[in-house]
């Protein structure tokens, strides 16, 4: 396992201040402000949280269900990582990726190497998922580049996904309502259906379920963009906030790589949401032991602790851009982020790696996935509104319909989820959402990442208030 050192740099800045909601700013006095993403509502203050749980200044408790964003994966107010990053910070916080290495990127770098689907990996570190999408295209342009092959600029992915939100993650990503807005700004990628059993066959969500469609779809798709044309394909594992813990069918993944590989297409492996032992495995692929050619991984890295996420490239891909040979001959990597390589960074996702690893936390997932989604089951069992209980490992979705026999979603001017939410947030517990999922604007799902130190009490009250939430919002609403 190595390091990838990086290439030129960008600039980046933040401004904070005055919170929409502080009283100097509803006097009208001039200040700065926080440009909050949840707008349109008051937001409590955060004061501090603790293994699956976060109180405000008022000292109301939250059981974080979703572990933020599904990040949170070795619980809140772990001392040993906040040791480590203060331990990093008191020697240096900051050098760039062009002038040093450092050791807690060197160690990181063989520390997880042994879980990583790949030979002999390399990682790129950066700050996030969005960072991490966008450079592993820029490595899979730089390979073919380095293969002599410029005409390979197609890249393949699925409706139903989600890549980030920079402008090129998000043409990658096929989630509709993200990418309505920005419409003009999009089109240089294309998408083939997502592997959506539960929505099999449904135009409107541009959605297949059986493996040998998917497969010829995606060759038709190949084909249609001519031959040596496509560089990759871009795909989640299992889909998380699009759809909400969409499991493929069984012989997917291993199909989808047999076609790649026989293309000379890369495949790319989006694990920003599903790596780091939220599925129950280290990666998603695990569970079809599929190695894929470039991998993104983010989120459960340092577990919310730093913003670090990784673009992963296989030995061979690593090698056939950096070969020295093709340097100035379109080898090289051209790319680079002021903050990545962070040092602070890696020390923080080391210790998050050593407490997976000492305290068993990967297999702890897969145990208390089972057992969460039993929970559901049970509750909601008897539930009309209920189309689908799904995932693997604390990645667990639940998939609303205004009708069970039919699969009709709710429509989005019903704010179905909206509501759930909210009625979860006022019963102390936190969750995650997507809409869209039925045909790009209706469709709601519920998706659950807790932390995996979440105890088995927790589990059942995560269950209870979601079951009351539910049935609360399907009754007054309006299908």
């Amino acid at each position: 396992m190595y390091l990838v050192t990086r290439g030129h740099s960008g600039h980046a800045s933040y401004n904070s201040g005055m919170t929409a909601t502080d009283p100097r700013v509803a006097a009208g006095i001039a200040g700065g402000r926080v440009f909050q993403r949840a707008l349109g509502r008051d937001l409590p203050v955060a004061a501090r949280a603790e293994g699956s749980t976060i109180w405000d200044t008022d000292g109301r408790a939250y059981l974080d269900g979703a572990g933020g964003a599904i990040v949170v994966n070795v619980g809140h107010g772990r001392q040993s990582v906040v040791d480590a990053i203060a331990r990093q910070a008191s020697a240096f916080t900051y050098v760039h990726g062009t002038s040093f290495t450092s050791e807690p990127l060197e160690s990181y770098a063989r520390a997880v190497s042994k879980y990583i689907p790949m030979d002999d990996p390399a990682i790129y570190p950066v700050s996030g998922g969005s960072e991490a999408i966008e450079s592993c295209l820029k490595l899979v342009r730089s390979y073919h580049l380095a293969r002599r092959e410029p005409d390979r600029t197609a890249v393949i992915a699925r409706w139903g996904s989600y890549h980030g939100n920079s402008i090129g993650a998000l043409d990658l990503s096929g989630r509709e309502p993200l990418r309505r807005p920005y419409e003009p700004w999009l089109g240089r990628f294309q998408h083939v259906s997502a592997a959506y059993p539960y929505r099999a066959g449904e135009t409107a969500a541009h959605a297949l379920g059986d493996v040998d469609l998917l497969v010829a779809e995606l060759e038709a798709a190949i084909a249609a963009a001519g031959q040596g044309t496509v560089a990759a394909f871009v795909a989640e594992p299992i889909v998380g906030a699009t759809l909400g813990a969409v499991v493929p069918p069984e012989g997917y993944w291993p199909a989808v790589a047999e076609v790649c590989h026989r293309h000379g297409i890369l495949l790319v492996a989006d694990e920003v949401m599903t790596g780091f032992g939220r599925t129950g495995r280290w990666f998603g692929i695990d569970h079809w032991g599929v190695r894929p050619d470039v991998m993104a991984a983010a989120k459960g890295a340092a577990g919310g602790y730093f913003p670090f996420g990784l673009a992963i490239a296989s030995r061979n891909v690593y090698d056939t851009i950096t070969r020295p040979a093709l340097r100035g001959e379109g080898g090289g990597f051209v790319h680079g982020f002021t903050y990545s390589h962070s040092p602070v960074g890696a020390a923080a996702a080391g210790e998050v790696l050593r407490i997976l690893e000492t305290e068993n936390l990967v297999d702890m997932s897969a145990v208390k996935g089972e057992r969460l989604k039993a929970l559901l089951g049970d509750r909601l069992a008897g539930n009309p509104n209920v189309g689908e209980i799904r995932g693997r490992g604390l990645m667990v979705g639940v998939e609303l319909v205004a009708d069970r026999a039919t699969r009709r979603p709710f429509p989005r001017s019903a704010k179905l989820i909206e509501a759930i939410m909210v009625n979860a947030r006022d019963a102390g517990l936190l969750l995650y959402h997507g809409t869209g999922n039925a045909d790009g604007v209706n469709g709601d799902s519920i998706l659950l990442g807790p932390p995996f130190v979440i105890t088995d009490a927790e589990m059942q009250r995560c269950a209870a208030i979601i079951g009351d939430a539910v049935e609360r919002a399907c009754a007054e609403t309006v299908s």
